[in-house]
């Protein structure tokens, strides 16, 4: 067990069930939400080692939230995820510097692809 904790927020319920159960099997400590706001209310500095959050979401968009995020916990690194490439550019004009952000990831991803990439990250 690695006791790496990981907060995924993604408003598709299965592809959230998907990431946190799939990381989950190799160890890391996952909670997962649905609703970006439930997320932001229950969220506390200095428990996450990662957070997952998806870019477009009805109510509250990722770069929205990882904003009231960063304003708890300004060290909290982020990936985002998508299956837009355009929102790279559109973080790149709105969050540079990137020093948080370890990277994005395209949805659909494999879990074996996304452990992976999680463990070089953390």
């Amino acid at each position: 067990m690695n006791n790496k904790r990981i907060l995924i927020v993604d408003d598709e319920q299965d592809i959230a069930l998907t990431l946190s159960e799939g990381l989950s099997e190799v160890g890391y400590d996952v909670k997962a939400f649905n609703d970006p706001a439930l997320a932001l209310s229950e969220f506390k500095a200095g428990i996450y080692d990662l957070l997952l959050l998806d870019i477009k979401m009805p109510d509250m968009t990722g770069f929205e939230l990882y904003r009231k995020i960063k304003e708890i916990d300004s060290k909290v690194n982020v990936c985002f995820i998508t299956a837009f490439e355009s929102y790279h550019e559109q973080f790149k004009r709105e969050f540079f510097p990137l020093e948080n952000v370890k990277g994005f990831i395209r949805k659909p991803i494999a879990i074996n692809d996304l452990t992976k990439f999680v463990d070089k990250i953390i």
